[in-house]
């Protein structure tokens, strides 16, 4: 039995591992104060950015669902992985050996991966496996059809299509020939369990590698070829692993996200050739969905990388201008235009108003798809076809009143009749109104007309209105969708949302005061710079100086975690020690205060992360060295300053009181002479710091 990860080693790879890389590998952020950045969280679907990345000091926190940590906890949450694997997968991310402590039953082990890492080991061996067949003799077919779609072998190459043999167990074999095990090959989609052992998956089919966002082999795609193949379905994709989720991968995201990020455009096709011929006309935003329509989870991926934000907290709906491209900000779905494209147009209905306000349609003539259009057509028509997208809702509503003569009375209320609960389904108030308007006239009916059937409509489907366009405060919180019949408390981010909004709520307890406001700026000022704080003003400090309950928790916290950190403390460790120190209770208050903007000018000016590898010698992978606690600048540090006078004085005006209120209830004598003395020192003593500190008295 393998012991526990050395701590010396979980320390190299928190040094090493740069949040702000790992976090903006699936989410798109922007800089938001000192050395703050804020993007659409990765855990709950919200239409404005409420989730902070501190990358100087290792820390995120989502404001609308109260998650929050370090690196690990991050990845933690991405992955679905516990604490080991994390630790883990970023050892093999950052070339990190490990060491295990001997558990007495066994030698220790050097690092071989998490049962995750070694998934995806697995499937990275399969598709080189894959790459290496579609040059044999007995891929040509694949190669025929492939070619026969205009695509050249460096194309193949580009995109790493690849043969799957037609043997019984061909990928089975030579993964174990590279040490995996058969349970890894199951787990990870590539072969099934039969009577005689494991077999192959994927068999006499032409592949495509799907894959996340950095790049990483998630499962496979794959066309049939031959008519003796024992699936019949033409395409077939790997079952849901740990690793893949259909609903969750969009093929071609790796290489289209940077230009998605660039552009606000995405454009969504139906197969994985019309992806390439995409790409290959230019239109390097094309992603697909894998066996499976584009859903919520699809469009949480899409937003983050979309979100525009440009105007802070109001977050911006609607087709944009982006500035140098041609095109506003969009997302095209090319359906075809008969039946079944009108029918997955209608599908994306159900996404959220603010998503559909910039969502597109695009159909070429004669219903090509986009590879049979680059053939037919060339590159140009591709593009063509992308620039004369139509916005989804017209799309759909100019198809329903198309299928009627309005020449005559009945056509045209027949229209009525088929757009109103079209219209109906669009939940914005204002777009639904221009909708209406915009039907009618075309149709050719009174306003009124129209307007009643879609009042009918939204009635009769319990449509609730939603405002697109409005701006949200900037953690203002979007509550998680709970399915019927679902339990709301299986959720953490929905129970956080319940309770979050319980306390938002009640009337029986509000904090906007001078006090909490100082306590609050201090503990941010101490978590994020702690070499800000003066020691000795620190020292004089008791729980007594804070009034608010959860900050008297947390200093008795600061305590248990040893204080004031030594200014060689490495900043992971100083978090990592006040989080344990603070424990479950304090998690969440730690990582808000960890994230909060200071009212102060950056020491980076605002550009950017301190990523924690910045200071490590050499790189990684020898062995990192920890980032060191920042020094603070000089702003910092007077802010400190003064929010620690305030404290002081806050708690020398308490003692004062209470003491004068004790001295009057004393008769004359040795006790009230005593006291009075007292009351007369700390009074001097309430001046002298007042005086140093704001360089004069009060009374």
């Amino acid at each position: 039995m393998v012991g526990m990860i050395k701590k010396e080693d979980v320390e190299k790879v928190r040094a090493a591992a740069d949040l702000y890389d790992i976090v903006s590998a699936t989410v798109t952020l922007k800089p938001s104060g000192t050395g703050t950045f804020v993007g659409l969280c990765p855990f709950h679907d919200e239409k404005t950015g409420s989730f902070n990345v501190r990358p100087s000091l290792g820390v995120w926190h989502c404001f609308g669902c109260g998650l929050g940590g370090d690196v690990f906890k991050y990845v933690e949450q991405s992955e679905n992985i516990d604490f080991r694997e994390a630790v883990e997968l970023l050892a093999d991310k950052y070339h990190i050996e490990l060491h295990y402590e001997n558990s007495g039953n066994g030698p220790a082990r050097e690092n071989t991966g998490s049962k995750r890492t070694r998934l995806l080991e697995a499937c990275e061996e399969a598709q080189r496996f894959f790459v290496s067949q579609i040059l044999t003799k007995e891929a040509l077919p694949a190669r025929k059809l492939l070619g026969g779609r205009n695509f050249s072998q460096a194309d193949c190459e580009r995109f790493g299509c690849g043969y799957a043999p037609q043997g019984w167990d061909n990928l089975v074999r030579h993964l174990a020939s590279k040490g995996f095990t058969q349970k890894e090959i199951l787990d990870a989609g590539l072969a099934r369990q039969g009577q005689r052992g494991i077999y192959d998956y994927f068999r006499g089919r032409v592949t495509w590698p799907i894959r996340d966002s950095t790049g990483r082999t998630l499962g496979f795609g794959a066309r049939k070829l031959y008519e003796d193949d024992q699936i019949a379905a033409k395409y077939i994709n790997t079952p849901d692993t740990q690793l893949y989720r259909k609903t969750q991968v969009l093929y071609g995201i790796d290489l289209a996200k940077s230009a998605i990020v660039k552009k606000r455009q995405v454009v969504i096709v139906e197969g994985y050739t019309d992806v390439m011929a995409m790409h290959l006309a230019g239109i390097d935003t094309a992603i697909a969905t894998c066996g499976t329509a584009f859903g919520a989870e699809h469009a949480k991926i899409v937003r983050r990388l979309i979100a525009d934000d440009s105007l802070g907290a109001v977050q911006l709906v609607g087709p944009l201008k982006v500035k140098d491209q041609p095109l506003s900000s969009r997302i095209v779905f090319t359906f075809d235009g008969d039946a079944a494209g009108q029918k997955a147009a209608l599908h994306a209905f159900g996404l959220d108003s603010a998503f559909l306000s910039q969502t597109f349609v695009a159909v070429a003539d004669d219903n090509l798809d986009p590879c049979d259009l680059r053939i037919e057509r060339g590159n140009e028509a591709v593009r063509s076809l992308i620039a004369r997208a139509k916005p989804l809702y017209d799309f759909v509503i100019d198809a329903a009143i198309g299928r009627f003569d309005l020449t005559y009375t009945p056509g045209q209320v027949g229209a009525v009749k088929a757009v109103a609960p079209l219209v109906a389904q669009i939940r914005d108030r204002s777009l639904w109104d221009a909708y209406a308007r915009k039907s009618a006239g075309r149709i050719g009916v009174d306003l009124e007309v129209m307007r009643r059937e879609v009042m009918n409509a939204r009635r009769q489907m319990h449509v609730r209105d939603e405002d697109a366009y409005a701006s949200k405060r900037r953690f203002e919180r979007d509550e998680p969708r709970v399915e019927p019949g679902a339990d709301p408390y299986a959720n953490p981010a929905a129970r956080r949302a319940l309770e979050r909004r319980d306390a938002a709520e009640q009337a029986y307890y509000r904090i906007d005061d001078a006090v909490f406001i100082a306590e609050q700026q201090f503990m941010a000022v101490l978590i994020q710079v702690p070499r800000a704080i003066d020691r000795a003003m620190f020292g004089q400090l008791t729980i007594e100086h804070f009034m608010t309950s959860v900050f008297r928790t947390l200093f008795q916290a600061i305590a248990a975690a040893g204080g004031l950190p030594s200014d060689d403390t490495p900043q992971g460790l100083w978090m990592h020690n006040l989080t344990k120190a603070g424990g479950p209770m304090l998690n969440q208050v730690i990582n808000e205060l960890a994230v909060m903007p200071l009212p102060l000018p950056g020491d980076d000016g605002g550009n950017g992360a301190q990523p924690p590898q910045s200071n490590v010698p050499g790189g990684v992978g020898g062995g990192a060295a920890a980032v060191q606690l920042r020094p603070a600048t000089p702003e910092e540090q007077r802010y400190a300053t003064e929010l620690l006078t305030r404290l002081l004085d806050m708690g020398f005006m308490r003692q004062i009181g209470l003491a004068k209120r004790r001295m009057a209830q004393l008769p004359d004598g040795e006790e009230k002479i005593t006291l009075l003395g007292q009351i007369t020192r700390m009074e001097t003593a309430r001046k002298d710091l007042q005086a140093q500190i704001y360089g004069n008295t009060v009374g």
